[in-house]
């Protein structure tokens, strides 16, 4: 097995002694590899929050969705299916319900990625 190249870290007097201090008799190396190596140790990820330029357009997308009464349309057709009042056989209410549900996904997934 080759040995990788060696891993250099920069740290001031404070922080080397600290470190030490934590390290006990454990030798030093020994020490940090334990505790990045550690299961248990926190996972830090930072979340990529969309570029400006992307913002915009994902916001211009969800207001001209708000402007649009497609939702409020749908909707208003589907309680008068739902209650008898509109007659509209199976296939095509389904289609209406799959609409507003896919309005519906679209609206809570552009919120979401707006959030980043």
């Amino acid at each position: 097995m080759s040995r990788a190249a060696p891993f250099s870290l920069r740290l001031s007097d404070d922080e080397r002694q600290q470190l030490e201090a934590q390290a006990g008799s454990m030798p030093l190396a020994s020490y940090i590899k334990s505790v990045i190596f550690d299961a248990a140790a926190p996972k830090y990820r930072k979340r990529r929050k969309p570029a400006l330029a992307e913002q915009q357009l994902l916001a211009e997308v969800l207001a001209r969705l708000g402007q649009t009464r497609h939702a409020n349309n749908l909707n208003q057709i589907a309680k008068a299916i739902n209650q008898g009042t509109l007659y509209v056989d199976d296939e095509l209410a389904a289609d209406i319900q799959g609409a507003l549900a896919d309005i519906t996904w679209m609206r809570v997934t552009l919120i979401e990625a707006l959030k980043g």
